[in-house]
């Protein structure tokens, strides 16, 4: 640990994943400036001292706009990401071409940047969210920067973020629906796990060399499937198991581009993709950041299919009785 705590500034610091990081490093004692589209809207988050500043991804396209938002910053953390696109706010512009400026911006000016991304971008992608997402890690590595690429899989909290939250409603229906092809195993961890590490890894003193860019993959206690998950979720609140619905693919797909188009559930393109393959670190460094295993998420931890009262998923389209 460092003996003069970092100036940290956080993009998208009033976001899901921001507010986390904004509080783990607050409870570290750094000094936090926030960069948001919106920096006075949610002012009450902000402790006494802590600026606000405005910043727009999808309009910070080159080094030179963001040399002033970063001078006299140490670590720059980006947690800013869309879930759909709107207006200029594109999947290229917020997760490519603006992460990339940054990047130069502070190779030029000698800043550290830490950068959440997320698992699953290593296979070939017909999402643009998740083709993007590749593109500015592939951007960040050729920047010469001195920086760190995070890349947790998904997130869990019991009280905060649109996905965490819609799942545990989900978790609470009779019905699971689930599509057929989302056989794939998530290694879900605490959004409080992810800021802790990030808030670890700004104090970091034994950084990589300018121009280096390392990458940390990171996940949960434990690698279980979308209805393992939901099962988990559900049983503190339930007496019975749900029936898991298994939808056809075709049709999986055809209701994710149906959200995208009218901006509703959390459910994506980009998520199918992901739950068609394993969003599981291979060498998972969650505990290496964090000094200590990942926290449980869920109600079980280690438990079998039977200890829950599953079984295992029937055919396509078939419902699992209890």
């Amino acid at each position: 640990m460092q003996n003069r705590r970092p100036h940290v500034l956080v993009l998208g610091g009033f976001g899901f994943i921001g507010r986390h990081t904004v509080a783990a490093l607050r409870a570290q004692g750094c000094r936090i400036s926030i960069g948001s589209r919106f920096p006075g809207r949610r002012h009450r988050q902000a402790n006494a001292g802590e600026a606000s500043i405005e910043a727009h991804m999808e309009r910070l396209l080159c080094a030179e706009q963001w040399r002033p938002l970063i001078e006299g910053v140490d670590v720059v953390v980006n947690c800013v990401g869309i879930l759909r696109p709107r207006g200029r706010e594109t999947y290229r512009r917020v997760h490519h071409l603006g992460p990339a400026a940054l990047a130069e911006a502070c190779a030029l000016s000698g800043q550290r940047l830490i950068h959440v991304s997320a698992l699953g971008l290593d296979s070939d992608a017909r999402s643009r969210f998740l083709g993007c997402k590749r593109d500015g890690e592939a951007a960040l590595r050729a920047s010469g920067a001195d920086c760190c690429i995070v890349r947790p899989s998904l997130l869990d909290d019991e009280h905060d973020g649109f996905g965490a939250c819609w799942l545990r409603r989900v978790a609470r229906w009779p019905l699971h629906p689930v599509p057929a092809d989302a056989l794939s195993r998530i290694a879900v961890l605490h959004v409080d796990d992810l800021a802790e590490a990030l808030a670890n890894l700004a104090l970091d003193q034994g950084h990589a060399a300018p121009g280096q860019c390392r990458q940390f993959d990171l996940g949960g206690d434990q690698d279980r499937t979308l209805v393992d998950y939901l099962a988990d979720l559900r049983r503190p609140e339930a007496e019975r198991p749900a029936r898991v619905v298994r939808i056809p693919s075709w049709l999986a797909q055809l209701a994710s581009h149906a959200c995208d188009l009218l901006h509703v559930t959390p459910l994506s393109y980009g998520h199918i993709e992901l739950l068609r393959r394993d969003n599981c670190p291979a060498h998972n460094r969650l505990p290496e950041l964090l000094g200590r295993p990942p926290r449980a998420v869920g109600i079980r931890a280690g438990a079998s299919l039977l200890d829950t009262g599953w079984r295992e998923p029937g055919p396509v389209g078939a419902i699992i009785p209890p």
